[in-house]
């Protein structure tokens, strides 16, 4: 009876309009009950209250590929074996859905594109057409990436992916001028429909659902290489043919049984990988399948990328940050800038490795990358921030400069060096992303020697009107870098006070924004929730907001809540999305979805402004309304749930007493969350100096 006991929750759940959140911490990787299945996948891909749009379907079949489209359901269904009449009926329902998708996307079907692979699956669920479309739909738009074709830009990204993981083996299939597209583009296109049984699929499907995570896809795409590496470095001798027809048969070995340890070893690698790969390819790669495509420029960029980039916020945080997750990515930074350079301001955690070496000085050079392999194994044996097994490579940010950089990071894949990046925009993306407070957070910093100091004084000196700037840097990073380059035993309780509490020195609250009491004790800040009535509270100037990573009983508060009223500064109105972000005072704006305490999701845009935190709902053609419009001196608590980071909740009140008083609060699903609250979190602290 205790075994099933979650089946009685999941049923439970299904009847109380649960989210994917809900689904993914009762079911934790278990096979779904048959006859739950077509719930979950419709409450994971947030189908479930969606209209009928097959509705709107006039039943004209009279495309200009109509006939090709009837022939190739007919070809598909009459290999599944069904009886006649479920033929019948499969053939009509596959027509009647993509019929209407393309006419409703204005698509075009063209054979082989994995459309009916696609499909084939879900009509197993014996779903009502409209079910089936709205399915189908979600699927393409959430989980299939853009520009599955040959030579596509999505293949490119993978290729990046397999080189990091094992260089060895991608350099094996680039000798035999075997690119991905030419064994992978079906897995993509089809979620691996087209290469496995349909058992497998569903057991396949129901993890990936549950995960909601688009770039699975890749992960599973690299371990079937990674379990058939053997046999592809055997094949050296075989012809590209042969050796391509061997890969894209390779995920038909997958049985059911091997579907759960199939994507734990996804989740593992994907673990392995610096999260840039997600942030920088996300809107590039996925979205509506009708969306204007990224431009030439931007496509030529990642297909002629050296190697996996890591975005600089990535790379600041990453070494500073502790790592209680195993295996979590920790990078090992190699300067590599003329050493006139690096001696004008530098990363405190860098190894500097001058690439002119390379050319100039060969012997000294391998001297220095075997000093760097030394230093790279002692900080990992003492555990040091400045240590990990992830090399990232930094170059000046200038295009003349950094061909030198690429031909360091070069060497070290010709040499099959596992977790190789590049960190993007090199060392001016440091000093640009720091700002005013590069002197607190850069080693050594000269301004007269620094080039990239040199080439802003000549920009500031220039008779041109200047663009006004994002706020820059805050005393969130002096305090930060202070943290990440004190070697002292307080380093650990000084950093955890930085992030929990950005406002306070370093010597004041505790990790939870609390005051050091006589015995030098922590307490916890006390919060509680107010009605609707109470909320008449101001907020004290220059009491820090508190930030932290709650358990999941951080979720335990008044659905009523929700219901109250909203604040006086909440406007309805309605606005055109494109005119709204052109014309609006927006630092960033991060694409989510809006979490009601009933568990209803909605697509919504989260805009951070230079004083407030905006919330716009997609209308659908174009159109959004304006559901909340908070001050951002007004939030108090920042916090994440441990098993889902991307599920944040901003907590709105006022410091009461010893405590904090919740008047309000607002939860998103943030694919980006990391970004979005180091963001919230600076230009609040930003306001609240402001204030003074």
């Amino acid at each position: 009876m205790d075994e099933n006991m979650w089946i009685i929750e999941l049923e439970s759940a299904l009847l109380d309009d649960c989210n994917v959140n809900d689904i993914y911490s009762i079911c934790q990787g278990k096979p779904l009950p048959e006859a739950l299945r077509p719930d979950v996948w419709q409450v994971c891909l947030d189908v479930r209250n969606k209209n009928d749009q097959m509705s709107l379907f006039n039943e004209i079949y009279d495309l200009p590929f109509q006939s090709q489209l009837r022939e190739d359901c007919q070809r598909y269904v009459d290999r599944i074996g069904n009886d006649e009449e479920d033929k019948v009926s499969v053939v009509s329902d596959l027509e009647s859905i993509m019929t209407f998708y393309c006419k409703n996307r204005n698509l075009q079907y063209e054979p082989e594109n994995g459309w009916i692979e696609l499909l084939l699956p879900l009509c197993a669920l014996k779903l009502n057409r409209s079910d089936t479309f709205n399915l189908f739909e979600a699927i393409r738009d959430t989980y299939i990436p853009k520009g599955c074709k040959p030579k596509g830009n999505v293949f490119h990204v993978f290729r990046l992916l397999l080189l990091y993981h094992d260089p060895e083996l991608c350099t094996v299939l680039d000798t035999k001028k075997i690119t991905p597209d030419l064994y992978s583009l079906t897995w993509f296109q089809s979620l691996f429909a087209s290469c496995s049984s349909l058992s497998v699929i569903i057991a396949m499907w129901d993890l990936y659902f549950q995960n909601a995570d688009p770039f699975m896809v890749f992960f599973l795409a690299l371990i079937i290489l990674i379990n058939g590496r053997e046999q592809i470095m055997a094949m050296k001798g075989s012809s590209k043919e042969e050796i391509v027809k061997f890969l894209v048969n390779m995920p038909c070995a997958l049985e059911v049984d091997d579907v759960s340890d199939f994507c734990s070893l996804a989740q593992y690698y994907a673990l392995k990988t610096p999260t840039s790969f997600k942030t920088d390819y996300l809107k590039a790669l996925y979205g509506k399948q009708n969306d204007t495509p990224r431009s030439q420029e931007e496509s030529n960029k990642v297909s002629q990328a050296l190697c996996l980039p890591v975005s600089v916020y990535e790379l600041v945080e990453n070494s500073a940050t502790e790592f209680p997750v195993q295996d979590a990515v920790r990078f090992f930074l190699v300067d590599c800038r003329p050493a006139e350079q690096y001696n004008a301001g530098h990363l405190s955690t860098a190894f500097h490795l001058d690439c002119n070496l390379m050319l100039q000085e060969p012997v000294a050079f391998a001297t220095a990358v075997q000093g760097l392999l030394t230093a790279q194994k002692q900080a990992i044996e003492v555990n040091s921030n400045a240590g990990g097994e992830h090399l990232c490579f930094m170059g000046s940010g200038r295009v003349e400069e950094d061909q030198y950089t690429h031909m360091v990071v070069a060497s070290f894949l010709q040499k099959n060096t596992h977790y190789v990046s590049l960190l993007t925009g090199g060392y001016a993306s440091i000093h640009d992303y720091f700002g005013d407070h590069m002197a607190d957070c850069l080693e050594d910093h000269s301004v007269s020697k620094c080039l990239v100091c040199q080439q802003h004084n000549v920009k500031q000196s220039k008779p041109t009107t200047l663009k006004a700037s994002t706020p820059s840097s805050t005393d969130l990073f002096s305090k930060f870098s202070a943290a990440m380059k004190s070697k002292s035993a307080e380093v650990k309780g000084r950093l955890l006070d930085i992030i929990v509490n950005p406002s306070s020195n370093g010597s004041g609250a505790g990790a939870s924004g609390a005051s050091n009491n006589g015995a030098g004790q922590t307490q916890a800040v006390q919060e509680r929730h107010v009605s609707a009535k109470e909320r008449n509270g101001k907020r004290y100037r220059n009491v820090a907001p508190v930030f932290s990573i709650d358990d999941e009983n951080e979720d335990a508060y008044d659905p009523a809540e929700k219901d109250a009223p909203q604040p006086a500064g909440v406007s309805k109105e309605i606005v055109n999305l494109n005119q709204y972000f052109k014309t609006a005072d927006i630092i960033n704006a991060f694409k989510c979805q809006d979490v009601h305490i009933n568990g209803y999701m909605y697509d919504s845009h989260l805009i951070i402004t230079p004083t407030h935190l905006v919330v716009l709902r997609e209308l659908g053609r174009g159109q959004a309304q304006i559901m909340v419009r908070r001050p951002l001196a007004s939030i108090v608590k920042i916090t994440a749930k441990k098993r889902h980071r991307d599920l944040i909740t901003f907590k709105y009140g006022f410091p009461d007493g010893d405590g904090l008083l919740i008047t309000d609060m607002d939860r998103f699903l943030i694919p980006n969350a990391a970004e979005a609250t180091a963001l919230v979190s600076k230009q609040i602290v930003h306001v609240l100096d402001n204030a003074n």
